[in-house]
């Protein structure tokens, strides 16, 4: 079946303070997707954010982002009250994301709101005008359902929060960087997770853990909500699974035996891509690398478990780096930047033969962008898996020079229908503003391409200024066999660079970019929301 869709972050969505939520605008969202003809939403992943705000570095793979949690709903739902939800005059409620004001803000609020709930449901006096008491069920239930990961989670997150401010004094009496990694600053048999110093911190620390458990039941029953939501009006979700999971997270702390880390806690080598299209001395990531010996052994169990918990959350889900399962790039720690990397071997079909034989029918899509090999190629069909096809990588202007488009990510140079097509990602600047960006020779060629029609520098420059180049990029990738394509929200839009998301091997000001309000609700969303209907129904999705 062919389908359309939308990618959007929540943190994008407007009207709730700081930041995007899972309230009332995701709802809103969801209307605009079902007007629009769409049956896809496509989101980023869902997990707590850690360096440079990006969610593809999180603290857990497993739980839910605070930041994402709707203030206004748990007031609804009794869970808190106004006075803890109030927004402090430095929170701005339109604009981009402030993430440093957005986290000091909500983290400390979350833990009061927190406490009032842990009082509601321990203290038969407490009262709230309309608590469901079925809700202390619910929550214990949460609890032991998902204590497989939560357990660990809350007691990194306890751990943690000590160690940073401690760090912190530490860093401010010696005038350098705070660096509160668990493997440098922690304990020794905390750093470790030996288990009786983690049972010994919980025990000692059941506030903090408590706390954390709540803050994941909040996140989870509103973003289950919007789950629920969204299947109804016939719109499926695909999420995102980075492959490689960060430093700095409960995931590499409690499972120290999965990765290539010493016996020191220190890593030999880190993740990253060689030179490319988006940088010319690589991408440095720095996570730590899997022991694929190591996971073979242990079934892959930590996988299984990470896909079944991604798949209880969403409907489809997108593998960041799918080339890394045939082989990834390591670089040696320490490294300034991941030119002087190495192919290793990762652990090919085996893998995902393996979930498959647990899970059933995996719905994934696969990242198969960057250096692309005929093995990564073999890989991605064995999986029976789609890969992306993005049209802002397609034009070359040497190979039109030379009387031949051959670009795979050409819409006439697709040999299957088994993908899924983008205008652009999250990683790309937005089309219109790319376009602005653009060299005579290279707007010419899109624009011919588009329109079948010879242009000269003053027409497809027009195309661009009028904004019917990227209004044609839309269509192109609707349009095409793909059985599935997704348009960027902010290509539906039109809008400049001022929108982009991410620039790569950059930090600072990525994923910040947030929707105004008239994009899904008004005179404006439905004006957009009858075009990508009637294109939907031109294009039979």
């Amino acid at each position: 079946m062919r389908k359309a869709g939308i990618l959007m972050h929540p943190t994008s969505l407007p009207g709730s303070a700081g930041i995007g939520t899972f309230g009332k605008a995701a709802f809103e969202f969801v209307d605009w997707l079902e007007k629009a003809g769409m049956k896809i939403w496509q989101v980023l992943p869902l997990g707590p954010t850690g360096y440079g705000d990006s969610p593809y570095q999180s603290f857990s793979t497993f739980a839910l982002n605070p930041l994402l949690i709707d203030f206004d709903n748990l007031v609804e739902r009794g869970w808190a009250n106004q006075k803890l939800t109030k927004k402090p005059s430095y929170i701005k409620t339109k604009g981009d994301v402030d993430f440093g004001a957005v986290v000091w803000w909500k983290s400390h609020a979350l833990k009061e709101i927190a406490k009032y709930f842990l009082e509601l449901i321990t203290n038969p006096d407490a009262s709230s005008d309309n608590f469901d008491q079925n809700t202390k069920m619910e929550f214990f239930t949460f609890c032991r359902e998902n204590q497989y990961w939560l357990r660990d989670y809350a007691a990194f997150t306890s751990i943690k929060s000590f160690y940073d401010e401690k760090a912190a004094r530490q860093a401010e009496e010696e005038k350098r960087a705070v660096n509160g990694a668990w493997n440098v600053y922690w304990d020794k048999n905390l750093s470790k997770h030996d288990e009786k110093a983690v049972e010994k911190w919980i025990n000692e620390h059941s506030e903090d853990f408590l706390q954390t458990e709540v803050i994941q039941f909040f996140a989870a029953k509103q973003w289950s909500a919007v789950h629920e939501y969204a299947n109804s009006k016939g719109i499926q979700i695909v999420g995102d699974v980075p492959i490689f999971v960060a430093a700095d997270s409960s995931d590499v702390w409690a499972n120290q035996s999965l990765f290539k880390i010493g016996s020191d806690g220190q890593l030999s080598a880190v993740a990253g891509v060689p030179p490319d299209y988006f940088s010319a001395t690589g991408q440095l990531w720095g996570n730590p690398l899997y022991d694929w010996d190591a996971m073979k052994k242990d079934g892959y169990s930590w996988w299984i478990a990470r896909v079944k918990k991604m798949l209880s959350l969403v409907d489809y889900v997108r593998i960041d780096h799918f080339r890394g399962f045939e082989a990834y790039w390591a670089v040696p720690f320490g490294s300034p930047t991941a030119e002087n990397g190495k192919w290793e071997k990762g652990p090919g079909i085996e893998l995902f033969d393996t979930i498959k034989k647990e899970l059933g029918e995996l719905p994934l899509i696969a990242e198969d962008l960057g250096i692309i090999t005929d093995e990564v190629r073999a890989l991605r069909d064995d999986a029976e898996l789609p890969g992306m096809k993005v049209l802002q990588f397609a034009f070359d202007k040497n190979e039109w020079k030379q009387g031949c488009l051959k670009n795979v990510f050409l819409p006439h140079n697709y040999d299957t229908t088994n993908c899924v097509a983008y205008t652009g990602t999250h990683d790309n600047d937005t089309s219109q503003g790319l376009f602005e960006s653009l060299d005579d020779e290279s707007v010419i060629l899109i624009a011919d391409y588009l329109t079948g029609e010879a242009n000269s520098v003053e027409s497809a420059k027009k195309l661009v200024k009028n904004k019917k180049l990227t209004r044609m990029f839309v269509k192109s990738a609707l349009s095409s066999i793909a059985d599935i394509a997704v348009i960027p929200l902010q290509d539906v839009y039109c809008i400049g660079t001022k929108a982009r998301m991410n620039t790569p091997s950059t930090s600072g000001k990525n994923w910040a970019w947030r929707a105004e309000q008239g994009l899904i609700k008004g005179a404006k969303a439905e004006k957009a929301a009858a075009w990508l209907k009637q294109l939907c129904v031109l294009y039979a999705r």
